[in-house]
């Protein structure tokens, strides 16, 4: 039986199944979930989106039954070729259709489906004034509660409550039997005998299709400070980050070096934008006069923030009472005393205010192509990878500069023992139906535009093999490996052996993103 009568059939038992309105199977839109935000791959044969759990399961069983490589996909901001199957002729499962929220007050969990963004969950939750204790990273405007379960990332929250995963009570997983599969036996806790929660957070879907996901419950705490300090040197910016995540006084903060500040970070588009950010501060200032003053300082420092030094870090702190978020700042100020400099808290404010931005990052700010590249480091050899990665680049520069390529850094804490030092990578080329798709022509038409640069694409490759090597040389963990970061090959045989015996288990065909995580 030929290929094409194969997949015409799965085709329509899947149309069949979920509606035709459910199931993609040619046009633009094909070529838009064949790319992520750093390049393309193989066409699927089809992508479904089924709108229930239910839907998700028959599918599910109609691709095991035909044999066909399923391949999870949450909000598409993935760069690390998570849902990007080589070979393709496989279904993409984008799960965006799955947005149920259900909030149980009483106990303190929320359930989502597996296709609720970060920004949605936020917008039901402030409305009773409640939070997750782990709350989204920046792209939470696209980017999936199970998407970023499936990925571990982290951002807001991170500080005093970890990565995503240490967010998770449990999930209710699709298995690729279409069976669902719930990891824990308690709804009250996470850890009740081995942690089989934890298995599939960070798998890359590759034990099956995250379907829903339970989350504690915070109250919101409505009074905040932020603050700002620039460092002249790397080390001094390491030590102060240091030591405010083993203090936990902030909610979370992040770090910029004077390349990213001035360039992606910095960018705000047009006088609208700055409005709506101003109309924000002042909105979520519980205390109105406060807000004003707040505003009139950021207009009085202007773009000063972005160029006040080499390394810039930003805190957002959280209180119950204004004396509670004050309190906690002059302690923070009393720590990094003689490490740095207060600078003007524009950005973590702007933050604060708008804490899922738009997606325009995903090029540079010149229009360039963009992707991060990030390595989690023991806090002892953080000072001496960036001397490295800082050597790599002054011997590259020559030929950086002569293609358009350059780099910026952004640095974030991984609870008191990692610390995340991230490489955004540029270089000028022609964007691909994601960036068109995301973005949209009318954004695209007011920004630079590039012709195709193979030479430069290239060479952006070859330096992000090379950075990851690098981060691997000293050690670096990472988080959303989809199929760019090594994880097998830094296994032990038994630690292999156990991986693959829970695959085999699971799935016995190995039709779930094969290759992600190199199973």
């Amino acid at each position: 039986m030929s290929s094409v009568i194969v997949q015409e059939r799965l085709v329509s038992a899947l149309i069949e199944a979920l509606g035709a309105d459910a199931v993609i199977q040619e046009g633009d839109a094909l070529a838009y979930f064949s790319n992520d935000v750093y390049r393309g791959g193989a066409a699927p044969q089809a992508v479904v989106r089924p709108a229930s759990v239910e839907a998700l399961q028959e599918a599910v069983r109609i691709c095991s039954v035909a044999g066909v490589a399923m391949v999870p996909r949450g909000g598409g901001a993935s760069y690390t070729d998570a849902y990007i199957l080589p070979e393709g002729g496989h279904v993409l499962f984008d799960t965006g259709a799955l947005d149920a929220i259900v909030i149980d007050e009483q106990s303190a969990v929320v359930t989502v489906e597996a296709g609720v963004t970060w920004m949605a969950l936020k917008t039901a939750l402030d409305a009773k004034g409640l939070r997750t204790p782990f709350w989204g990273p920046f792209s939470g405007i696209a980017a999936t509660v199970g998407g970023s379960v499936s990925q571990n990332t982290l951002s807001h929250g991170s500080t005093a409550h970890g990565i995503s995963a240490q967010s998770v009570l449990s999930m209710d997983v699709v298995l690729a039997s279409g069976e669902v599969l719930s990891t824990s036996a308690s709804a009250a806790m996470r850890f009740y005998g081995p942690d089989l929660t934890g298995l599939f957070t960070g798998d890359c879907g590759i034990f099956g299709i995250k379907a829903r996901i339970r989350l504690p419950l915070l109250p919101t705490l409505p009074h905040f400070e932020t603050l700002s300090f620039a460092f002249e040197s790397f080390a001094d910016y390491h030590a102060a980050s240091r030591k405010a995540a083993m203090a936990r006084l902030d909610d979370s903060h992040f770090g910029l070096d004077l390349a990213l500040s001035q360039g992606q970070i910095g960018r705000q588009d047009g006088m609208g934008a700055r409005l709506k950010i101003a109309a924000e501060v002042l909105r979520k200032a519980p205390d109105k006069m406060k807000g004003i003053a707040q505003l009139v300082r950021m207009a009085m420092a202007g773009e000063n923030p972005m160029r006040a030094g080499a390394y810039m870090c930003h805190f957002i702190i959280e209180g119950f009472d204004a004396e509670e978020a004050a309190h906690k700042a002059k302690i923070l100020r009393r720590m990094l005393s003689g490490l740095g400099r207060e600078i003007a808290n524009s950005i973590p404010t702007f933050v604060h205010s708008v804490p899922f931005a738009p997606l325009f990052n995903v090029l540079g700010p010149g229009g360039e192509r963009w992707v991060p590249i990030h390595g989690v480091l023991a806090h002892d050899r953080a000072v001496g990878f960036d001397a490295a990665y800082q050597a790599m680049i002054a011997v590259r520069k020559t030929d950086m500069d002569r293609l358009g390529v350059w780099t910026g850094t952004m640095f974030s804490p991984v609870g008191a023992t990692g610390f995340l030092y991230e490489v955004a990578l540029y270089w000028p080329d022609d964007r691909t139906a994601y960036h068109r798709t995301v973005l949209g022509g009318d954004y695209l038409a007011q920004q630079p535009h590039f012709a195709a640069n193979e030479e430069a694409r290239a060479y952006a490759d070859d330096l992000k093999r090379a950075i990851i090597a690098l981060m691997q040389e000293h050690g670096a963990g990472h988080f959303q490996l989809g199929r760019a970061y090594p994880y097998r090959q830094r296994l032990s045989p038994q630690a292999i052996s156990l991986l693959g015996a829970v695959k085999a288990e699971l799935d016995p065909q190995g039709l779930m993103n094969p290759g992600a995580l190199g199973f």
